[in-house]
């Protein structure tokens, strides 16, 4: 639809400044902006009192963090203002390798998606964890081919980039380098600084998303790094830091997650909000969430307001707070105060990524460690309660009756059970009073292997919520004495619902509770349980193959020594 928006206040990327324009759409694009237009036969939209700003693009996050499919995602956030995404399917394809990534590329959405293609499947490799699917160079070469590849998804393998010879993302990354050279490839590098941090740019990692301090950004971006900054980045401090270094050219918001249950209440839109509470001009805010991720991927026919481009655009009636009025997208009205536009959910994928649980269901003996001795120094972690990264700490703990007695030191056991039918690993680990009554919790949404993960300190719960996974074809359970407390289905491939996306936040909404009656304690309860098994994540993580070192990619065993009499 052809039309002209007069007397609105357009957002001018180059100035970072509003200015009232007429504004003239045609075919889908911008066509003038200009300070007067004459009407002949459009359209027209009087714009006093609004603004117009460009369609906000996130370049990096994961559909599968919403639990959700692609086109319940897309009307999902375009009442948001989000027109553009750029996801990294690395969770579908641990699951089922290239076979997952097509299935989401095949989707047709309303949002525009575009996708990069995951780098690291597994995060580390087959020795240290088991997957449904791996992603090589014949795979990456196929999807370079793919028009909607827009970047090499993050690269979180830093040894096997750094400090090895030959591994198979040093292939990933020269193949990518050779068949398309200005392939943005993006990075997953925290805590990583000094000669590590240059070793990793040197080879050809340009981006990183993962959590920063007011240091890690003025190395990282001095260093030539383009940072994509999530909210678990944002503090007074380090946007105080981005701004004090006129550092906009050089970072762009973005999400990473968002959970089905946040969903509703805003995506994108809520970062900008954020930076603008922590000081940040939301001139500023708005460049950074539509010009910088544009130019990032290389979308020269978006993120701004200009002649040609796309005429994807948020009418706001408060710029301030960014308060939106309606959502355009290709210059037809998408969302806005009263109604949304409606996606087609009826995607159907393979018969078996509804069949894809295929581990042993638990017996209480499962949790039995058996030790020969009166007493073992165990390896433990130890969670954070505003962060997804863990300590490693060590603890003595009692044996009884030849079995590790963890119930009496308040510790809880974490076990792993390989879910693919490959090898039928079980793995243990300990944690330092996570939940505080009688419980346990089990999913198969467990980043990045996705394997089933149930933790708890009663045997029985335990069972019961890792069986209940298996049941159920992947999810989130809650147990607590005996009693199903909450349960969230995942259906397909264990980690995605094609429920409607409220149904699925009531669901997660009451797992939250429920692990909150437990007594776990955490910003981000489904979240921080998930990571527990991510082994690029610091500093001590859970895999099917036991603990992991995530620094030095070492499995460390769960008994550091056993004491055969009594040890003061």
């Amino acid at each position: 639809m052809d039309m002209i928006i007069k007397n609105i206040s357009v957002y001018q990327t180059f100035t970072q400044q509003f200015e009232i324009k007429d504004v003239f759409i045609k075919n889908g694009r911008f066509a003038q902006i200009a300070d007067s237009l004459s009407v002949t036969e459009e359209t027209v939209i009087d714009g006093t009192g609004l603004y117009m700003v460009p369609g906000l693009i996130d370049i990096h996050m994961h559909i599968e963090s919403s639990m959700t499919l692609p086109s319940r995602f897309s009307q999902a956030v375009l009442p948001h203002g989000v027109t553009t995404v750029v996801a990294d399917p690395h969770e579908i394809a641990n699951v089922f390798g290239i076979e997952g990534i097509q299935s989401f590329l095949s989707n047709a959405t309303a949002l525009d998606i575009f996708y990069g293609i995951p780098s690291s499947v597994p995060s580390t490799s087959p020795h240290l964890e088991t997957t449904g699917g791996l992603i090589g160079v014949d795979e990456v070469k196929e999807l370079l081919n793919h028009q909607n590849i827009l970047c090499l998804g993050e690269v979180m393998n830093f040894q096997d980039l750094c400090k090895k010879e030959s591994s198979t993302i040093k292939d990933i990354i020269k193949l990518c380098q050779e068949f398309r050279p200005s392939l943005p490839i993006e990075g997953h590098c925290p805590k990583i600084s000094g000669k590590d941090l240059a070793d990793f740019i040197a080879a050809g990692v340009t981006a990183d998303h993962t959590q920063q301090t007011p240091e890690s950004i003025i190395e990282k971006i001095k260093s030539g790094m383009f940072l994509e900054i999530q909210k678990k980045s944002m503090t007074k401090q380090t946007i105080q830091t981005l701004m004090d270094y006129h550092f906009y050219d050089y970072f762009a918001f973005v999400t990473d997650d968002v959970m089905a249950d946040k969903l509703p209440k805003g995506h994108l839109n809520e970062i900008i909000k954020y930076a603008v509470k922590l000081g940040m001009p939301v001139e500023k805010a708005i460049y950074c969430s539509t010009y910088t991720p544009a130019r990032r991927m290389h979308l020269e026919d978006r993120g701004m307001i200009a002649p040609g481009r796309l005429a994807d655009f948020i009418l706001l009636t408060d710029v301030d707070n960014f308060k939106i009025h309606s959502v355009y997208k290709g210059g037809c009205c998408v969302a806005n105060d009263r109604e949304s536009h409606q996606e087609n959910h009826n995607q159907i994928f393979p018969d078996h990524f509804y069949h894809s649980i295929k581990c042993k269901k638990a017996e209480p003996e499962d949790f039995d460690i058996k030790i020969s001795g009166n007493k073992v120094l165990c390896n433990i972690i130890q969670t954070q309660p505003h962060s997804t990264f863990t300590k490693h700490i060590q603890k003595q703990v009692p044996v009884k009756n030849g079995i590790l007695d963890y119930e009496s030191q308040n510790l809880c056991l974490l076990t792993v059970y390989e879910r693919y039918g490959k090898n039928g690993n079980i793995a243990h680990a300990l944690l330092d009073t996570p939940i505080k009554k009688r419980g346990a919790i089990a999913t198969s949404w467990a980043h990045d292997h996705h394997n089933v993960m149930v933790m708890g300190n009663d045997k029985e719960d335990m069972m019961l919520a890792q069986q209940m996974i298996c049941e159920m074809q992947g999810g989130y359970v809650v147990v607590k004495e005996g009693q199903v407390l909450a349960k969230a289905y995942l259906e397909i491939g264990g980690i995605v619902s094609a429920q409607p996306i409220e149904v699925l936040a009531q669901q997660l909404r009451d797992v939250r509770s429920a692990m909150q009656e437990l007594g776990y304690v955490h910003d981000n309860e489904i979240m921080s349980f998930s990571t527990l098994s991510l082994p690029v994540s610091p500093q001590l993580k859970v895999t099917d193959m036991g603990m992991i070192n995530t620094l030095t990619q070492e499995i460390v065993p769960l008994i550091a020594e056993v004491y055969h009499e009594d040890v003061n």
